[in-house]
């Protein structure tokens, strides 16, 4: 998805001052990309090491010089200078729920004359549904003036609101979510393989499986935060849950704050109607008090999944997950991060568990490495109010278990350097996704799956067809708008992007200091090579000043970049990227805090073979102010879980033209794969809306937004399931002719 935004800041000041711009960005996207125009030229950003980086914007900032640095916060902002931003992301979609998920942010602050949406999908299968969702929960049909068309592989959607239509959902302007929801036809049980250039990507989606039944435990903080809204949504979200148990499943419930409570036990039990109707009855008496004991919850969950009594052991015919749900940090007990790690991992054996950390206080990190220990993911459940919908969607995901420790192998030596190919569950309506490198002349790949099903322990071998070998473009991918170019590129950017992850959740849960500096040094070296900012790295530009750019007058010179990520933690939905610029505007990314960054998540987004790019432009002419402009490829196919991030409204001083602004007299360079999330989840990802572009600025810089006339947002998906960075921000006006006026003395 590829977002063009601008906005206009004006320093009135005649020195250098700093402006903090915002971009929600997917907490699993990698900037790929960033670039500045002023003057008629334009300043290409280059990824290097964090520290790197800072010392390099440090100085151009103390020099004066229009400088950019993605990762912090804010923007020193020249007198009179007019700007454009670019910034380009990427991200893989996954597929959740049988279906992949686009969410495209829509808030520019006030009604718009021309607002027009355009979606373009093209997939190498036909495309077996699409559906736009109603803008609000309340409405039961897709928004007004949207146009759906779909053929084969192809898919357009036109989103086209009159002043009147925008009026209807809310009088400020449109501050909502467009979502589309789409699938494909996979035929192959072994599911898809595409090759390009000595790289491949294979989609792991088998359907009509039997579903396993499943022993599940939930494990509820009850502690003195819960109180008020967030245990109510709690009850509300558990009354759903436990009414959709399949009779086949067993089932218990375990709250805990400075005391531990088992609902049934020391077993699970069946999920008749009686047992869910007590279970019902037990949690609306739950009462929120006390202190926050993690360890002790988790080992009474890890008594019910392992118990020591032979008659109480669970079925191998079951499935054992752990749905671990808190809003805080251990205050009593045991309270030490590897403590508990070390004790849980010991205790759970072979369950899978799922941390839910509802709120900004919870200890995101920890649930995260406790996950990644166990078998499962992390995720956030923001404090909305759908947070009760965000704890049932995320059970939805995790319901229906259909194969668990797959193992995914390719033989004949055909294939090597693959990412992660051994899954502990894979869930109804999900994707698997493996990457790696081929030797020349594949024409099929034998793919070996092993799998514990229903009944039995199930081996297969199939030789799977390659879809799009070398370059080679179908007819269908061609009839959609933005469909092919590039696409060779992708998948050998996805390799990249998943080897950095894997890289990354690696150095997470190393202990050893020599080890962990290994893997960082691995991560910065394959970031550095494919241009990615991560945790690792961090993107700076710098604009020369004008004797240098008298003395080498090259009109688009690449300007220093350092790659830095000061993001440190992982959602499945948007995270929110600052980025300093001296004099000039730049996108900035999620920075770490061991917090999670609140962000609205997009819907599952599947990783199908496509390539989105969304763009959306806001052109206005206000006098005197420099316009900034953050505009970031989309990502690739991503869908955030359904109840992760919560999304910002757009600042006050954003707002949107009607024609779009005009290009920078040399394009900025097209954006490559990244994850912006710290160490997220391995292939998981979430998210991804665009997010919206915030100018919050220092008293001295003056902001201006000019009068809204037309934003224009283009999503084209292409068919490798990987997609292009999307431009961030809030659609921001045209650009402002820059005023004569000059600085005050």
């Amino acid at each position: 998805m590829d977002y063009f935004f601008m906005s206009s800041v004006w320093n009135q000041l005649p020195i250098t001052k700093e402006a903090a711009f915002e971009v929600d960005l997917p907490s699993s996207a990698f900037i790929s990309n960033f670039t500045i125009t002023s003057n008629g030229k334009v300043h290409v950003a280059q990824v290097k090491e964090r520290a790197a980086a800072r010392k390099i914007y440090d100085a151009a900032k103390k020099q004066g010089k229009t400088a950019g640095l993605v990762a912090t916060k804010s923007v020193p902002d020249k007198c009179v200078t007019r700007m454009f931003f670019s910034l380009s992301y990427e991200e893989l979609l996954p597929r959740r729920l049988g279906r992949y998920e686009l969410s495209l942010g829509l808030r520019p602050g006030q009604p718009v004359q021309n607002l027009t949406l355009d979606v373009s999908i093209t997939e190498r299968t036909s495309i077996s549904f699409i559906k736009v969702l109603p803008l609000k929960t309340s409405d039961a049909v897709a928004p007004a003036s949207t146009q759906v068309e779909r053929s084969g592989g192809c898919a357009r959607v036109r989103y086209s609101p009159t002043l009147q239509q925008q009026n209807g959902v809310s009088s400020k302007g449109l501050n909502v979510d467009f979502i589309v929801h789409y699938d494909v036809d996979l035929r192959d049980l072994m599911g898809e393989v595409q090759v390009y250039d000595g790289y491949f990507v294979h989609y792991f989606a088998p359907r009509g499986l039997p579903v396993v039944p499943k022993d599940v435990i939930f494990v509820i903080d009850v502690s003195g935060s819960m109180i008020g809204t967030k245990i109510k949504q709690t009850k509300q979200a558990m009354g759903t849950i436990l009414a959709d148990l399949r009779e086949g499943d067993h089932f218990n419930i375990i709250t805990f704050s400075d005391k531990v409570h088992t609902w049934k036990k020391g077993r699970t039990v069946r999920a008749t109607r009686q047992n869910v109707r007590d279970a019902k009855d037990f949690v609306k008496r739950i009462i929120a008090e006390g202190w926050t004991n993690i360890n002790a919850a988790l080992l009474s969950a890890a008594q019910l999944v392992n118990p020591q009594s032979t008659s109480d052991r669970l079925s191998s015919r079951r499935v054992p997950l752990v749905i671990f749900l808190t809003d805080g940090e251990a205050t009593i007990g045991v309270t030490a991060g590897d403590a508990i790690l070390s004790n849980a991992k010991k205790a759970l054996g072979s369950a899978s568990l799922f941390g839910l950390a509802f709120g900004d206080d919870a200890d995101y990190l920890l649930l995260k490495r406790l996950a990644l220990d166990n078998r499962g993911v992390a995720r956030m459940v923001y404090e909305d109010a759908d947070a009760a919908l965000q704890l049932k969607g995320f059970y939805d995901e995790v319901a229906s278990p259909l194969l668990s420790d797959v193992q995914l192998t390719y033989l004949d030596d055909q294939a090597f350097d693959i990412t992660r190919s051994l899954f502990p569950n894979y869930f109804q309506g999900s994707e698997l996704v493996v990457a790696g490198k081929v030797k020349p002349g594949v024409k099929d790949l034998k793919v070996s799956m092993s799998a514990t099903d229903l009944k039995k322990r199930v081996n297969l071998e199939n030789d799977v067809l390659i879809l799009n070998a070398e370059g080679n473009e179908s007819a269908d991918s061609l009839k959609c708008s933005g469909g092919s170019e590039g696409i060779s590129s992708f998948v050998h950017r996805l390799w990249a992007y998943f080897t950095i992850k894997e890289l990354l959740l690696a150095k997470l849960n190393a202990t050893d200091p020599a080890t962990q500096r290994l893997l960082a040094d691995k991560a910065t070296n394959l970031s550095l090579k494919y241009n990615f900012v991560t945790p690792v790295t961090s993107l700076v530009v710098i604009q020369p000043d004008e004797d240098e750019a008298a003395r080498s007058p090259t009109t688009a010179k690449p300007a220093t970049a350092a790659a830095t990520t000061t993001t440190t933690t992982t959602t499945a939905a948007p995270a929110k990227t600052e980025a300093k610029s001296s004099g000039t505007g730049s996108a900035k990314k999620p920075v770490s805090s061991g917090k999670p960054i609140k962000t609205k998540p997009h819907p599952p987004q599947p990783p199908p073979t496509k390539k989105i790019s969304t763009s959306t432009a806001k052109t206005a002419t206000p006098a005197s102010r420099k316009t900034t402009t953050t505009s970031s490829p989309s990502t690739v196919k991503t869908a955030p879980a359904p109840f992760l991030g919560k999304k910002t409204s757009p600042s006050q001083n954003e707002s949107i033209s009607a024609s779009p602004p005009p290009p920078p007299p040399s394009p900025p360079p097209s954006a490559g794969k990244i994850s912006t999330s710290l160490i997220n989840a391995l292939k998981t990802a979430p998210p991804p809306a665009p997010g919206k572009v915030s100018t919050p600025h220092p008293s001295p810089l003056k902001t201006t937004s000019p009068p809204i006339t037309t934003p224009m947002v283009t999503l084209t998906t292409s068919p490798v399931r990987t997609d292009p960075a999307t431009r961030l921000g809030n659609p921001l006006p045209h650009s402002p002719v820059l005023s004569k006026r000059p600085c005050p003395p």
